[in-house]
């Protein structure tokens, strides 16, 4: 059973920066985590949460609730909380990172993460294929 959260703003996609992010919505890239998770022989569970307490809670409580490996984009938490890197780095399940834009690609404030140091592994700018690569990851190369 995998993880799939999502941060501040990604319930915006379609409508922010489509440029950027693509025209498909949150719910498009959840059915398709939930279809590739079914590929793989997986269920995934998406969440989304604008609010970085939420965050947290979901990954500290994602081993009592049966995950086995979490795939999470933190958004713009990714840059400056050291509350959900703590949280990360708490727990011992796998976690990788996630990004749909090429972040080191973009303004220079988006080139740090305080949160990947405590991840198995970081994914930028294959758009929502990036989620992909994480589930099998989780799935298949965790060990």
């Amino acid at each position: 059973m995998l993880l799939v959260l999502n941060g501040p703003n990604l319930n915006r996609l379609g409508l922010r920066e489509p440029g950027v992010y693509g025209a498909q919505t949150l719910e498009d890239l959840e059915r398709q985590c939930e279809a590739w998770g079914a590929e793989l022989g997986e269920s995934v569970t998406c969440r989304q949460s604008n609010y970085e307490g939420q965050l947290l809670e979901w990954v500290h409580e994602a081993q009592e609730q049966g995950f086995t490996g979490i795939a999470i984009n933190p958004g713009a938490l990714t840059h400056y909380s050291y509350a959900l890197r703590d949280a990360i780095a708490s727990q011992p399940l796998p976690v990788v990172e996630v990004h749909i834009s090429n972040v080191d690609a973009r303004e220079e404030f988006r080139h740090t993460s305080v949160t990947a140091a405590v991840c198995r592994g970081k994914i930028s700018g294959l758009g929502f294929f990036g989620y992909r690569l994480a589930l099998e990851y989780l799935t298949e190369g965790v060990g």
